[in-house]
């Protein structure tokens, strides 16, 4: 990972919520060329600032680095849940999971 991937990162998955750079810095509580310097390659978000990207852009960290992989925001609420579960209650979960998975690959064709 280096720096660029960083800036056009954070350009990608800011057009896919079609927001505007202005708008993001604004949101962000900065001047309106905030967003505009990271992407250029002038200036590049601290650690916290980067952690208050992710969550504007709707992504974790990891999410950030791996493009391959993305967690809708129903995931990510379902996994708060999760952290909050006793590892009994998760087992329990687990097995839900996989009767519904089981259930709709025995309907497909």
């Amino acid at each position: 990972m280096d720096e660029q991937f960083i800036r056009d990162r954070i350009s990608s998955l800011r057009q896919e919520k079609q927001i505007s750079e202005r708008k993001m810095s604004l949101d962000l509580g900065h001047s309106t060329s905030y967003i505009r310097s990271i992407t250029s390659g002038r200036a590049l978000p601290s650690m916290s600032e980067f952690l208050y990207i992710c969550e504007y852009l709707g992504v974790t960290p990891m999410e950030f680095f791996n493009e391959e992989r993305k967690t809708t925001l129903t995931q990510q609420e379902a996994i708060e849940h999760i952290y909050s579960m006793s590892d009994e209650d998760i087992r329990l979960l687990i097995g839900f999971i996989e009767r519904i998975k089981a259930g709709r690959n025995a309907h497909v064709p």
